[in-house]
């Protein structure tokens, strides 16, 4: 564990914040939030419901301010996709997990992280912090759950166990419990004070990726790659009845609304499917037709729903009447690309569009533009904030090298990237890839 900043909260002056210069920034209050440059990974609202936080694949934090749509500013800290976001009671901040492995701890009127907590070997999935804003919990792929201790950013206990990575992290409301879930299909029960295990449900071939507390601390909500919510009493460990959603769908998020009362979860089929909890009706189906939806938040009031999806956008519905607010035209397709054809480039090319576009200027994706890529020294567009692998390397993108790098995989070409780990072993389709980008990444050619 390594402590990198000394915390120095204090609540936040948002009185000092610009708009940015970008298209996000005079989106409407009741529109759709497009910024991100890759799916929305997490969301979290401040207790007053006056900021949206996101958390996004293309390795960015953008805070949003409802009242009006504005993008207050997009925060780059994390050297990989960002998984997740939590607010930090009374602190004026949040703390965001990514696939770098760290958690790092924001205050609302800095632009660069404040707080760095090392010490997963694992991407960081699944954030939570006790009520008095007093310790915060992370959930990793290393198979761990890490307990910190934000007055000093220690790490106070540190919880194994799970027979694969760890998806999913709840205190229960006094702190004093929490539960995990992961990719086992195993929900675990601990004692905070001391990380001894109290109980254990589940297990099998389908894995849990969220988790639920309700607010009186008595019933606990999973949902996962089985499609439905499952629920269990942690006073006694009982097996309830569980939830069937609208379509029998992995499912990657839950939220509670602040009273309890309505539960909502989403997942693979883009549709929000919300109950209520006291009779396990299910009282509502949102959403569909989409792409699948990541993460949700829930406003305050309960009257609003916030989804963030693989589109890159982050819709809202009135809870109220059940309706998408000013729903949006449907996305084109990424970069101006034509429709799904039998151009085997093309298709290709599709895989690569979370994090990289065609337009000359680097946008706000994961990686930075292929516009003119042939001929172009490795880590010289402009503005892109590379690893210093990238920044200090001495290759020049040329159809070899490129096809070199899909070949062999950037691990080994570009040793220390932040580029995920892919290969293209079909020959034919690596060639149709070339012939893409000769076409539609080189300007005037």
């Amino acid at each position: 564990m390594i402590w990198v900043v000394e915390m120095t909260w204090g609540r936040a002056a948002l009185a000092g914040l610009a708009a940015l210069g970008l298209a996000m920034a005079s989106l409407p209050a009741a529109a759709a939030f497009l910024g991100h440059g890759g799916p929305v990974k997490g969301l979290a609202l401040t207790a007053d419901g006056e900021l949206l936080v996101s958390a996004g694949f293309d390795y960015s934090v953008i805070v949003w301010r409802l009242a009006d749509g504005a993008a207050l500013d997009v925060l780059h800290g994390h050297d990989a996709a960002v998984n997740d976001v939590v607010m930090l009671p009374d602190a004026g901040g949040f703390a965001t997990g990514g696939d770098d492995a760290a958690v790092l701890l924001w205050t609302l009127d800095e632009a660069l992280p404040v707080g760095r907590l090392l010490g997963h070997t694992g991407r960081v999935v699944d954030l939570d912090v006790t009520a008095d804003g007093r310790y915060l919990a992370s959930a990793s792929w290393d198979r761990t759950v890490r307990l910190w201790d934000l007055a000093n950013g220690t790490t106070v206990q540190q919880l194994e166990g799970h027979g694969g990575p760890v998806n999913a992290v709840r205190f229960t409301p006094d702190g004093e419990m929490l539960v995990t879930a992961g990719a086992d299909g195993v929900i675990r029960l601990w004692r905070a004070a001391d990380g001894t295990r109290l109980a254990e449900w589940g297990g099998g071939p389908a894995a849990v990726h969220a988790l639920a507390v309700d607010p009186t601390g008595r019933t606990l909500y999973a949902a996962g790659s089985r499609g439905d919510v499952q629920r269990y009493t942690l006073g006694d460990g009982r097996a309830l009845p569980g939830f069937q959603a609208g379509l029998p769908t992995p499912l990657f998020a839950l939220v509670l609304a602040p009273d309890g009362e309505r539960l909502a979860a989403t997942g693979m089929d883009g549709t929000i499917s919300i109950w209520d909890t006291a009779t396990g009706e299910l009282d509502e189906i949102l959403g569909g037709e989409r792409n699948p939806l990541w993460s949700l938040a829930m406003a305050p009031d309960a009257q609003t729903i916030f989804a963030g999806g693989n589109d890159r956008t982050i819709r809202q519905w009135d809870l109220s009447t059940g309706l998408e607010r000013d729903e949006p035209a449907p996305l084109p397709p990424p970069d101006g690309a034509a429709p799904a054809s039998d151009d085997v480039g093309d298709t290709v090319w599709r895989r690569c569009v979370a994090c990289h576009t065609l337009d000359p200027d680097s946008a706000n994706r994961a990686g930075p533009t292929l516009h003119g890529i042939f001929g172009r020294p490795i880590g010289t567009v402009e503005g892109y904030p590379y690893s210093e692998a990238l920044a200090g390397g001495d290759i020049v993108w040329t159809e070899e090298t490129v096809a070199d790098l899909f070949r062999r995989g950037p691990d080994v070409v570009t040793p220390g990237t932040k580029m995920p780990i892919q290969r293209i072993t079909d020959e034919t389709e690596l060639q149709a890839l070339i012939e893409f980008l000769e076409r539609e990444a080189m300007p005037g050619e």
